[in-house]
């Protein structure tokens, strides 16, 4: 049995709804849960992401959250003027802090007595030495490629200055505390051979790494998901194409924006969906063939990808791109790049960047744009195999116990 500590929504709760799917969750302790009636959501601010924090396929699981714990600090942190690398390590301390003490016998309720215990990278060491000292087992995951990665994104942004010019590099302790993490836990769950590269790279131990891929379940509707392409896009019915996602260097966004530059004269407008990381040239934030949404919530997905013809994911490190999932679920063909999770076959359901440069880029999308045709038929191959289900998910889970 399985003890899931989750600091947010990560993953739409995919692991504790696979283990509950496979009767093997014991516990899900998170930072905030806001059931319909709760009154989070009566008192709150009404943000999208309080809505999101809940999941009606966990409302018969166990669940023990910090709600106003998690308000209180957050209060805080803003009184104290905590942003960017100091609040989020705060914040991963707060909650490590407060799952522990749920972890102590005289506040843990009757549960398993040698759980298994999951928690999410960066903020797991805490919980991990309490766990071990029980000799209860440890479950990591692995949220992205690590330090690797980091150098990656700090290459782009020295090439970049202009659009990230805050962007800062992970104090000590962040990359500290993370190897104590590894170094403890039992297993390191992984979504990608591109993350396993990553973490080898940085010196984890390669034989406690596990690569499992993200899992993506389609929320029920009554509407059949139809695409219809046209003969030739044209002025009055241009090539659509979505980017949904963090707006950041990372995602290659700044790459991407040159090409959106370079076509300008021919029949592409860019839908561009997610929180904005990046200052946004004044040349591109006035382009009439750019439209910037900004965030949006988990409900309100849908119709970005309903709008679209193709999804873009032109990353340069992920540990997975669970949108790769959510695009095709939607029968949209995904270009995307090989520096993440291994879900688009090229030329079958979308085309592969073998590097995610400004050239390749282009030539994929003018590839999109002189062949409605090829991505009418990426459209009808665009599903997601049961390799990416909940079922599949939990067992290979459960397949990590000792």
């Amino acid at each position: 049995m399985w003890v899931c500590s989750q600091l947010g929504a990560r993953e739409h709760y995919a692991i504790p709804r696979a283990l509950l799917r496979q009767g093997a969750l014991d516990h899900l302790l998170t930072d905030a849960w806001a059931p319909p009636a709760s009154i989070l959501r009566i008192v709150g601010d009404q943000r999208s992401e309080i809505r999101d924090r809940w999941h009606e396929e966990l409302k018969g699981a166990t669940v023990t959250s910090f709600n106003w714990s998690l308000i209180a600090f957050e209060f805080l942190a803003r009184a104290r003027r905590l942003r960017g690398w100091p609040l989020i390590m705060a914040r991963n301390r707060w909650f490590q802090r407060k799952v522990v003490r749920f972890l102590t016998p005289a506040c843990r309720p009757r549960t398993t007595d040698q759980p298994i215990i999951f928690s999410y990278s960066y903020a797991a060491r805490e919980i991990f030495g309490v766990a071990k000292s029980r000799r209860w087992k440890t479950v990591l995951g692995q949220i992205d490629p690590g330090p690797v990665e980091e150098e990656i994104v700090a290459a782009e942004a020295e090439r970049e200055p202009s659009l990230a010019p805050n962007w800062r590099r992970a104090p000590a302790d962040y990359w500290k505390s993370w190897r104590e993490e590894c170094d403890v836990a039992d297993r390191i769950i992984i979504n990608s051979q591109w993350s396993r590269s990553c973490l080898v790279e940085a010196g984890v131990n390669d034989s406690k790494l596990f690569v499992v891929p993200l899992a993506y379940q389609l929320p029920i509707t009554n509407t059949p998901i139809t695409r219809e392409y046209p003969p030739n896009f044209t002025p009055d019915r241009p090539l659509r194409v979505l980017f949904l996602g963090q707006i950041s260097l990372r995602k290659g966004i700044a790459r991407l924006l040159s090409v959106a530059r370079s076509l300008q004269s021919q029949t592409i407008e860019f839908l561009m969906v997610g929180p904005t990381q990046i200052t946004i040239p004044e040349d591109l934030r006035s382009n009439r063939k750019i439209r910037w949404v900004g965030p949006v919530g988990r409900n309100s997905v849908r119709s970005y990808y309903e709008q679209a013809d193709v999804f873009i994911l032109p990353t340069l490190s992920d540990g997975f791109g669970l949108t790769q999932l959510e695009a095709l679920a939607h029968r949209l063909p995904v270009i995307a790049s090989r520096q993440c999770g291994e879900v688009v076959t090229d030329g079958v359901n979308g085309l592969l960047l073998d590097e995610p440069t400004t050239a390749a880029i282009e030539e994929a999308l003018l590839s999109c744009l002189h062949n409605p045709g090829q991505l009418a038929q990426f459209s009808k191959n665009a599903t997601v195999g049961e390799r990416f289900s909940l079922s599949c998910l939990g067992a290979e889970l459960c397949a990590l116990a000792m």
